[in-house]
């Protein structure tokens, strides 16, 4: 009998397998994570709720409250994962060393972003429809339509994609402590003064173009057109792909494994 002869094959994976298998890891580590779980989950169904019913407590604005509050809170869904609670996570990993025992792996920097960003949209699917499941119930009256509808998940990707390597530019640059502080202090800001919850028009009109700007505000303003069967300026997107493609670039330059 013939004993067959093994022959050893190192080498990595190939890059999609990794970042695959990356994505579906951090998806379950976010999942175990209560503290991210509220921000991600909890926080979000409790400012839609209670915004639908605090009356005009706040001025969103003509329209239906509820068709201008539950696009903002998706896009407030997507800010708390893809960027506070990245960066709050990816800063701890870096300082307990868990990056850098990634970073002797085969698995590159962009592969390591690449598969964060997987896990996002995951987490983010399912915030979707729970917050959209809760609007529903509250009234809302989505009518996007087609085109409506290939611009909202265009919108939510270029977002979680600007918002992401944002929160790896500032986890991997920054100590954890201080990353902690600036994410949350940055989450509050634009959920205040971003556009986020409060629609555009709402502003002053003097700081508009200076909003414009923001990431937070090309989300938010998209999705409210997008969702409610109006056009959407190409601008938000433009935005987003900038923001998206600037901070990766940096995230990539100047990432640190510790």
């Amino acid at each position: 009998m013939t004993t067959p002869t093994l022959a050893p094959a190192p080498g990595s994976a190939p890059r999609l397998r990794m970042v695959r298998s990356h994505a579906l890891l951090e998806a379950r580590l976010l999942a175990r994570n209560g503290e991210q779980l509220l921000l991600a989950l909890v926080i979000p169904v409790l400012l839609l709720v209670g915004g639908a019913e605090s009356g005009g407590v706040v001025d969103l604005g003509d329209g239906r409250r509820i068709d201008i509050l539950t696009p903002g809170v998706l896009a407030l869904a997507v800010l708390s994962t893809s960027f506070t609670s990245l960066a709050i996570a990816t800063g701890f990993e870096r300082r307990y060393g868990v990056l850098k025992r990634l970073g002797a792996t085969p698995l590159p920097r962009s592969g390591l972003l690449l598969g964060k960003v997987g896990a996002l949209l995951l987490v983010e699917a399912v915030q979707v429809a729970l917050i959209a499941t809760v609007g529903l119930i509250l009234g809302w009256q989505p009518s996007p339509g087609i085109s409506g509808t290939a611009w909202t998940l265009a919108l939510i990707v270029a977002g979680t994609a600007a918002f992401a390597g944002l929160a790896m530019l500032m986890a991997g640059t920054l100590r954890a402590e201080a990353t902690l502080a600036a994410a949350n202090l940055l989450y509050v800001v634009l959920l205040l003064g971003g556009a986020v919850l409060v629609p555009l028009s709402s502003y002053p009109e003097r700081i508009r173009p200076l909003l414009e700007l923001l990431p937070s505000t090309a989300l938010a303003e998209g999705l409210r057109a997008a969702l409610d069967g109006q056009a959407v300026d190409p601008t938000h997107l433009v935005v987003l792909g900038a923001w998206a493609v600037g901070a990766g670039l940096l995230a990539g330059r100047f990432f640190r494994w510790e």
